[in-house]
């Protein structure tokens, strides 16, 4: 059955079972790497997108609950020749020692930083909690949101 759905601002229309899940979605047929599988069952978040800029796990979300939204993954937001400030922090900032977690990590900070353009330590703590990184740089991913806020003002 085919489906339509704006991913990072395309129109894709897909030949794929309404039961499908947007995770693999994004990753067989669409060939984005980002949203990662983790856990497979919601708990880690290496897998979030943004659907309609509100942080959603794909790897549990079916892609008929996605008719009309817009659906952001971490190739959306930036690329190498201009990275999301995000991106650009999460680099600097060395928050990344495996990476695994990263896209999700960084994809639940755009949603927290477009809502909230200068958050508190606390404020980025709740927004990043459900994402799981177990190499346990949060010390330095909370460096690199508050450095992506003070650039985006």
């Amino acid at each position: 059955m085919p489906f339509e759905l704006k991913v990072n601002g395309e129109l894709k229309i897909l030949d794929v079972e309404p039961s499908s899940l947007l995770l693999s979605v994004l990753r067989d047929d669409l060939e984005l790497s980002g949203p990662r599988f983790g856990c497979g069952v919601a708990q880690c978040g290496a897998c979030t997108v943004l659907v309609d800029g509100q942080p959603i796990r794909s790897c549990v979300t079916p892609i008929s609950a996605l008719s009309g939204k817009e659906i952001t993954t971490i190739e959306g937001l930036g690329n190498r020749e201009s990275p999301h400030p995000l991106q650009t922090a999460f680099i600097e900032e060395q928050a990344a020692q495996c990476g695994f977690c990263s896209s999700g990590m960084i994809m639940s900070a755009a949603s927290l930083l477009e809502k909230n353009p200068k958050p508190t330590d606390q404020d980025i703590k709740d927004a990043l909690n459900a994402n799981l990184c177990r190499c346990g740089t949060h010390t330095r991913i909370l460096k690199a949101v508050k450095k992506a806020s003070e650039d985006l003002s």
